[in-house]
């Protein structure tokens, strides 16, 4: 597994957790949808890297551009009066979870094979 994606998910909990500063009201939906295409990113890093599929190129590229792309969205649709971020978040939380489930799947499968080695 690559550590580019866990590490990138730790530096960005640190920054966030010691920035004194705020983002203002009418940033908030597209930051905060910049925010969970990015940790879809992350998750989705950390998946491939279990997989053995992982490439930094591809991820960072992915990193950008989902970023970019999910708050250049969201703006659009606030521009034209449609809740694109609502739909956006639904779709992203679940590829999240699903990201996430099989990460976990994973290690919990490692971890069973381990106690299995050493019983």
């Amino acid at each position: 597994m690559s550590w580019l994606p866990v590490v990138g998910l730790l530096v960005g909990f640190i920054v966030i957790y010691l920035s004194p500063s705020t983002i203002p009201v009418g940033m908030a939906p597209y930051v905060s949808l910049a925010a969970v295409a990015g940790v879809d990113s992350i998750f989705g890093g950390i998946r491939a890297g279990i997989e053995g599929k992982f490439h930094a190129d591809i991820f960072l590229s992915g990193f950008v551009m989902n970023t970019i792309l999910a708050g250049l969205l969201a703006y659009l649709g606030d521009r034209i009066g449609v809740d694109i971020f609502v739909a956006a978040v639904f779709v992203l939380a679940g590829r999240i979870f699903l990201n996430l489930s099989l990460i976990r799947r994973y290690y919990l499968t490692q971890l069973s094979l381990a106690r299995k080695k050493d019983g």
